[in-house]
């Protein structure tokens, strides 16, 4: 596996993508291991995720892919199968996504790397230092957050960071983070669709009497709770649950629709695609 590949890429739809970008690495005595592709007939785009292998490195490839990039109109990146990329968490004061994500990560069930948490509270600091995590309590009031989202950026920069999650983080990020970090931020929403905004949904939920809830885990855009959604879970519940119980089985929900979330994009399967995504 040290020595497997996965290239992504998109593109403007045409005849022969998938003869020329294969042929490329025929040519150059790579395998091709798995392939996934979808043509998008409303905007004439086509996607595709390639794992190949064997090669300790890819630069005898970088020439033959500008090439085609140039060609076809190609955006790409082709990265070892091995990488971990970074993410960084940021969390209030509901720790069940935080949770289970580092439990995770711990057992190798995400192949990511978690190098700092982020709060607004300080509850959670214990349980970052049991996993060895550097955990920054960074406080934030309508005065102060502009100053508090410039600290966020100065840790991506100096971590590195791939990826921002919000394990629900309970702030709306301004327009200027999220330009900065653009496909780059994943929420967990507290519902299948949103149709319960503010505080205590699954309360919300239960007075109207729901019989599916559910959890959407999607993309941040400066459109509150609107971005591409990535992957969505949800269960059946009766006029027999209490709140409480709502309110258990929506924590599972999101723990496993982020989790799901976050390993598909740790494995490049997820492409942005307008306002929708697709996830090989």
């Amino acid at each position: 596996m040290s020595k497997d590949h996965i290239l992504t890429l998109s593109c403007p739809d045409r005849r022969g993508i998938v003869h020329a970008v294969t042929g490329v690495l025929a040519q150059n005595d790579m395998t091709v291991l798995d392939l996934q592709q979808f043509s998008d007939p409303d905007l004439s785009k086509f996607f595709m995720r390639v794992h190949f292998g064997h090669a300790d490195d890819t630069r005898h490839l970088d020439a033959p892919f500008q090439e085609l990039a140039q060609d076809l109109k190609m955006d790409y990146e082709i990265v070892p199968k091995s990488h971990k990329p970074k993410v960084l968490i940021m969390v209030s004061k509901i720790g069940h996504c935080l949770n289970d994500l580092l439990y995770r990560q711990k057992s190798q069930q995400l192949q990511i790397d978690i190098p700092l948490i982020v709060s607004n509270h300080p509850e959670f600091e214990s349980l970052a230092k049991s996993y060895g995590i550097a955990f920054h309590h960074l406080p934030v009031t309508k005065d102060s957050k502009a100053e508090q989202e410039g600290q966020i950026l100065d840790l991506v920069k100096q971590h590195n960071v791939d990826l921002i999650v919000l394990a629900r983080y309970m702030q709306v990020l301004s327009p200027k983070l999220c330009e900065a970090m653009s496909g780059k931020i994943i929420n967990i929403h507290h519902s299948f669709l949103p149709s319960f905004k503010g505080a205590k949904p699954y309360h919300q939920a239960y007075d109207r009497g729901v019989k599916i809830i559910g959890a959407s885990a999607h993309f941040v855009t400066a459109d509150l709770d609107e971005g591409p959604i990535i992957e969505q879970r949800t269960a059946r519940v009766d006029h027999s649950m209490s709140p409480k119980e709502l309110v258990d089985e929506g924590s599972n929900l999101e723990s496993q629709c982020l989790a799901a979330a976050v390993k598909w994009w740790s494995e490049r399967r997820v492409f942005l695609n307008g306002h929708r995504t697709v996830v090989f």
